[in-house]
């Protein structure tokens, strides 16, 4: 699994003009399922979001996690992560998992990241969709669950 993460003070997803997830204080999460992915990368992603330390502490220093900051995720899925720009003009999505497993584990990463406490939120799997943030820093991680980077 790939994720862009985004410290942020606001996000919304929209389909159209309805307002399909929002958060205020938290993060906005991208996050694309690999060919090879199983729950096991579900599990670490869920575990890495809300225990990543990228929220400011008393002195600054980013020490606290969304679980410390009393935020939210916005969790927003996204194939073109695994797209691989390396060779010609057009992305290759060879490695992004098909759309009935992907949505499976997207769903399993939501569910985990509830079951800790955390509130989150997400976009419609497979639709097209209109992303706004005001990111807080900006912020922006990049996490892959084999640990590519």
């Amino acid at each position: 699994m790939r994720a862009v993460v985004q410290r942020v003070l606001q996000a919304e997803v929209k389909i159209g003009a309805e307002s399909v997830g929002r958060i205020d204080k938290g993060m906005l999460v991208y996050l694309s399922v690999g060919k090879e992915d199983t729950l096991k990368d579900a599990e670490f992603m869920a575990e890495k979001l809300v225990n990543l330390r990228i929220f400011e502490d008393e002195a600054g220093k980013m020490n606290r996690s969304v679980l410390d900051v009393d935020g939210q995720l916005l969790l927003v899925s996204n194939f073109t992560l695994h797209g691989d720009c390396r060779k010609g003009r057009r992305p290759s999505f060879d490695a992004a998992a098909e759309p009935a497993v992907a949505q499976g584990l997207y769903e399993k990463v939501i569910e985990l990241i509830a079951q800790q406490g955390v509130g989150v939120r997400k976009g419609v799997f497979g639709e097209y969709m209109h992303v706004s943030s005001i990111n807080d820093g900006p912020v922006t991680f990049l996490l892959d669950s084999t640990r590519l980077f």
